[in-house]
């Protein structure tokens, strides 16, 4: 096992600190760059050492900047399949990265603050979190590597389209900024769909906990912008932050509704589940989600003191399944994770 990771696991990652404005609802914001080299052909419709050259490239600007030589890069060797589970539960990249071939990298700083996956969808995908909802932090955090790498390496542009990519959604400013935001409110009171086809027509999308393609887990989803064409970078933050504070108002609204309607049941459901979490001997990761999201929930409210919003993040993080084995240094079977969870989650809650 790496131990790395294992060290990783052992503190808390930045964007999950429970810090940050309207903490009680936004987890976390980030912001993604997709970036390609200049006269070199799409990751996607190239062959393995065509990508072994860009990583090449890409090692030699690490080595003549002092930006990017804060960090660390590994190669697809460099890491195992529980490694690779860890760095998509961590946010650090995306579900599927690194599983084909060694001709992809991934670069980490070494404060996490911001990850680039080399030969993902692009050639570069620079990535940064912050915690609660202000994406112009990740955005001068990614925009800092992001002009360290351009010192060395030519970007595919265009004067016309802007910064060229291997999806044309992403054509323009390459910008992908989003917020990880905790609605169960709105989920509880059946206005989420409702509420996601409004923001929809406002120029965003919404997604499951790891992005794309991925499911919805306790109650949290992940808001992005959808356009990055002929939308100024400022503006497309300022949607994301407008269309978030929405959806917080919403939310609020859900919160007040229930504790009006019924009360007795919203109040029984949270310290309920505070109360398995408390005590339980089994745990699944998708329970333990399921239950977090009730206590946040009370936590958020004011209905339950005895947990904070960073001991509640810390353990969502902790409980996946790669982040617990890591946690505790070895690899288990499902039955085994269960029970070590169970235990696990017992100790933070005492």
């Amino acid at each position: 096992m790496n131990t790395m990771f294992e060290d990783m696991a052992k503190k808390p990652t930045g964007w999950l600190s429970g810090k940050g404005d309207e903490n009680m609802v936004v987890l976390s914001s980030r912001v993604r760059l997709a970036r390609n080299v200049a006269g070199c052909v799409f990751p996607s419709a190239t062959d393995p050492a065509t990508r072994e050259k860009i990583i090449g490239y890409f090692e030699s600007a690490i080595g003549r900047s002092d930006v990017l030589d804060k960090g660390r890069l590994m190669r697809g060797t460099d890491v195992t399949p529980l490694d690779r589970d860890f760095l998509v539960e961590r946010h650090l990249m995306s579900p599927g990265f690194m599983q084909d071939d060694n001709s992809r990298a991934l670069f980490i700083s070494d404060d996490e603050q911001v990850s680039i996956m080399v030969n993902e969808e692009d050639h570069l995908r620079i990535q940064a979190l912050a915690p609660g909802l202000d994406p112009e932090t990740p955005f001068k955090r990614a925009g800092k590597f992001d002009n360290a790498i351009g010192q060395h390496l030519e970007f595919d542009y265009d004067s016309d389209f802007g910064f060229l990519t291997a999806c044309p959604t992403n054509v323009g400013t390459g910008l992908r900024a989003s917020v990880l935001i905790h609605l169960p409110g709105l989920v509880i009171t059946k206005d989420i769909d409702r509420v996601i086809s409004k923001i929809t027509k406002m120029g965003v999308v919404v997604r499951g906990f790891y992005g794309e393609g991925s499911d919805v887990l306790g109650n949290l989803f992940q808001v992005s912008n959808q356009n990055t064409l002929g939308v100024a970078e400022n503006d497309t933050l300022h949607l994301i932050a407008n269309v978030t504070r929405s959806i917080i108002a919403e939310e609020a609204h859900a919160r007040e509704r229930l504790m009006s309607e019924a009360p007795d049941q919203i109040v029984d459901k949270i310290w309920r589940a505070y109360g398995i979490l408390k005590y339980a001997r089994v745990l699944t990761s998708e329970e333990v989600m399921n239950l977090l999201s009730a206590v946040r929930l009370g936590a958020a409210m004011g209905l339950i003191d005895c947990v904070e919003i960073s001991r509640i993040n810390e353990i969502l993080l902790l409980s996946q399944p790669a982040h617990l084995q890591k946690f505790y240094g070895e690899e288990m079977s499902p039955d085994r994770r269960d029970a070590v969870r169970a235990e696990m989650v017992r100790e933070k809650l005492k």
